[in-house]
This record gives C-alpha cells, structure tokens and sequence, in this order.
C-alpha cells in the first residue's frame, strides 16, 4: 500500500485592500480625459523608437524627417513623449509646425518628457493598457523604427488587432532594413513556413524602407482608397 505523502496546506490568496476597488473609476477617468483631448487632435501618425537612441545616431535623424514629411503631409505625430527616438520624432513634428503629441507613462527610470511636444499635447498616463489604446485609436498609420522591448510590444499588438481584424487597417511600417529584416524573416520561414502559425497574407502587413520619403508614399497610397477616421472601437 502506498504510503500517503505529507498533507499540501492550502494555497494563500491575499485579499484585496478595498481601497483597491476604486482603481476601475481612476481607469475610466483617464480613459475619459484621454478621449477628449485627443479627439480634438486631428489625423495623427504614431511614431515608436527606442529612448536609448541618442541624437548623433543616424535613426534619431531619421526619424525627425519622417515627423517633418508627415506634418508636410497635414498629419499630426504621436510619440511616447520620452527621449531617444521618441524625442526626435516630436522634434521634427514641432520644427515643421504640426501637432506633437506625447503619450508619457510614469516610469521609474525616465523622468518627465522631451522639449519639443506642445504644451497642450503632453498626456500623462498611469496605465500601460490605457496608453496603447490612445496610440492605436488615433493613429491613421503606424510607423517602427529599432527599439526594444517596449516597441515591440506595440507592433505586435497592432499585428494583432490587425490581423484579427479588431481594429480598422492601419498602414504599419518598418524603418530601418538592417534591424527589421532578420525579424521579418524568422517570421516567414519560422512562424509561416515551418509551423504554419500566420497566414501568408500577415508577411505583407509590414513592408520595410529606409526612406523616409517612402513612409510618406505608402501612407498616402493607402489613403488614396481609405477614410481617415479613429481606427480601433472598444464599444
């Protein structure tokens, strides 16, 4: 006969501090400010990047230029708000006289926001999830230069809503060929080829350039046969 093994205690479940229940009015608060304000903005296009970018690197340049075509262009420009490539892209929407906009997050290891976002255009969010619903909402196109992990959090997550068609189609492009197509290629011949776990179809959501002239055409060639309006509804 098996001897009985030693009695398991219960596994512990801290409760919940009651103050706790409040965070759901705090979420629709900024949620509602958020709303509001950014509604009044206008066509945008978000801009991600790494904040370890510094500014003699040729993609913090780089990404200034795209900011300056697509204000050029009538568009607005939405960033992070933080340094890096970030920074540049607010840079170049503020010098060519368009909208920069910086969705900040409080961070324990960056401090405040660039210089170069519009007074009135400086959001400050608590909630991660509440942050990338305002990139992606407004946002008429998606534009990804090299960063870590925080963009590509936000890639994949727009690939999703995307791909599964949660959100309206978006233009989402990739600068920078040297970063970018190794990615793209364990995408096709790993996730597609080998395991089958995309569709053919999701390799042509992002097309790559190091132009940033090209940015701006495949954003106007999309255009050209679709509306600009908000591109995700959570109704």
């Amino acid at each position: 006969m098996a001897k009985k093994g030693k009695e398991q205690a219960p596994l512990q479940w801290a409760e919940m501090k009651a103050e706790n229940s409040w965070t759901m009015f705090k979420v629709i608060a900024e949620f509602v400010d958020g709303y509001e304000r950014m509604n009044q903005i206008g066509p945008c296009v978000s801009i991600f990047g790494s904040a370890r970018t510094k500014p003699e690197h040729k993609y913090y340049q780089t990404a200034v230029d795209i900011a300056r075509h697509c204000v050029e262009e009538g568009y607005g420009v939405i960033t992070g708000g933080g340094p890096g490539i970030m920074e540049a892209a607010n840079k170049g929407a503020s010098e060519a006289g368009g909208a920069s906009v910086g969705l900040n997050i409080e961070l324990p290891f960056e401090q405040g926001h660039n210089p170069y976002i519009d007074h009135d255009k400086v959001f400050n969010f608590k909630y991660f999830f509440i942050r990338k619903v305002m990139f992606v909402k407004y946002a008429q196109a998606l534009v990804v230069l090299p960063g870590g992990f925080g963009t590509m959090d936000e890639l994949f997550e727009v690939l999703t809503l995307k791909q599964t068609n949660k959100m309206a189609p978006i233009p989402i492009i990739l600068v920078g060929s040297e970063f970018w197509t190794g990615l793209k290629s364990w995408i096709k011949n790993v996730m597609l080829d080998e395991f089958q776990n995309v569709s053919p179809a999701d390799i042509d959501l992002m097309p790559i350039t190091d132009d940033p002239k090209e940015v701006v055409r495949i954003i106007n060639d999309f255009y050209a046969h679709e509306a600009l309006k908000p591109k995700l509804d959570l109704g």
